[in-house]
């Protein structure tokens, strides 16, 4: 696993088992100590920080090759926002999928305003090109970034906004994929790991949901599809 060994100088651990245990922890409800004492009982002695170490190195490494092979998503977008517990206060995932229910990209913000859902859609479009149409709940905020990045632009090329809660209920819907890993958690103890760790739990979703177009990654499990990442 060539990702692993140019990520983690002078290993004490088999690649195998680092990657192992990061994709159980994003993918599973488990605490870190949970997972300390999983290892224990398979002769591996690792400590829960150690565990956390690797989590935080690798998510961002994935993350990045994960990008090179992401399926192109569709062009009509449902977008909306949940909540994340970060030092005891809420915070603001936002996260958009497309009429498939493929997860388009997703941004956890401090405030939940114009700015930060601007934000989200310019991180999206960066990463996929502008949607055709943009469904959103009637959040003024979201209506605000969407008619800011239509200002400049003719009508033709304008994105379609597009106000229906009911029609918003996919995107609602694929938040509990989330919020199931996040919710044994209790919170997350500082803002840059709970992006990490979020990066990483949608990661899993997404290879679940088939968004990994890899040549080597066909017919293979998911978790398989994750292994092939770090290699």
């Amino acid at each position: 696993m060539s990702l692993i060994r140019k990520s983690f100088q002078r290993l004490h651990y088999p690649p195998d088992v680092i990657a192992q245990c990061v994709r159980w922890y994003l993918a599973y409800s488990l605490s870190l100590r949970n997972l300390e004492e999983m290892m224990a009982e398979r002769g591996i002695i690792v400590d829960h920080s150690t565990l956390h170490r690797w989590v935080i190195r690798l998510v961002p490494l994935l993350d990045k090759v994960f990008r090179r092979y992401k399926r192109p998503v569709g062009r009509r977008w449902r977008m909306d926002e949940t909540y994340i517990r970060v030092r005891g206060q809420w915070k603001y995932l936002y996260r958009a999928v497309d009429t498939a229910g493929q997860t388009i990209d997703f941004l956890l913000t401090a405030r939940r305003d114009a700015g930060a859902a601007l934000r989200f859609f310019r991180k999206a479009i960066r990463h996929h090109g502008g949607p055709e149409r943009v469904t959103i709940d009637k959040s003024s905020a979201n209506t605000a970034a969407l008619a800011t990045l239509n200002a400049d632009k003719p009508d033709e090329e304008s994105i379609t906004i597009r106000q229906n809660k009911y029609l918003n209920n996919l995107v609602e819907q694929d938040h509990r994929n989330i919020k199931r890993r996040t919710r044994p958690m209790l919170g997350f103890k500082s803002f840059r790991r709970a992006q990490t760790i979020l990066a990483g739990i949608e990661l899993v979703n997404m290879i679940r949901k088939g968004q990994l177009h890899h040549q080597a990654g066909e017919g293979l499990s998911s978790a398989e599809q994750f292994y092939l990442l770090a290699a």
